[in-house]
């Protein structure tokens, strides 16, 4: 694999601070999304309102309809199974989902944008991927991957101060416009 240039350390390290800030949005919002699924489609069948007839902050129930099994709910609309609210006022639990949705958009092209800047193999960008939508997969990423590509920076500066000619290869093609 290629290495990246020492001309794009600014970008990476920019890149970086980018990945870690959206990492750590992202996994907050996801397991928001997971104790909003588990409220919502275990036994306890409630859903997160603001405003209302409840006050500020309520649980309003989900009736499950007639057709529904325990198997059933694992299939949302599926089945024959109708999940209906019964809450007024702002539906957080639906406002969780749809920001975590666009977060996760956000946290893609924080991670395509360090991938490309470390040119990363392919397989790299879909386990970073992966990490916003398993829960908690996004920390811990975040801390690998922070540490690593630190590491990494740290040493090629380390090593280019060492032997100058190591550099970014700018050197040389400046030298070939220059002609």
């Amino acid at each position: 694999m290629p290495e990246p240039k020492a001309a794009s350390f600014p970008k990476i390290r920019g890149a970086l601070k980018f990945y870690q800030i959206a990492s750590i949005v992202t996994g907050v919002m996801l397991l928001l999304l997971l104790a909003e699924m588990i409220l919502k489609y275990s036994p306890i069948h409630v859903e997160l309102f603001a405003g209302g007839s409840g006050g500020l902050l309520w649980f309003a129930d989900v009736i499950v309809g007639d057709g529904c099994q325990w198997y059933s709910l694992f299939f949302p609309g599926g089945m024959g199974c109708e999940l209906t609210s019964v809450g007024d006022g702002t539906n957080i639990s639906l406002l969780i989902l749809v920001a975590h949705g666009w977060f996760y958009v956000v946290y893609l092209f924080a991670i395509f944008r360090l991938w490309s800047l470390m040119r990363w193999p392919f397989a790299r960008f879909i386990l970073l991927a992966l990490g916003g939508v398993i829960p908690a997969l996004s920390f811990i990423m975040e801390v690998r991957v922070s540490r690593e590509v630190k590491a990494y920076l740290a040493s090629r500066e380390a090593a280019m101060a060492a032997d100058p000619s190591t550099g970014s290869g700018t050197e040389s093609h400046n030298q070939e416009a220059a002609r």
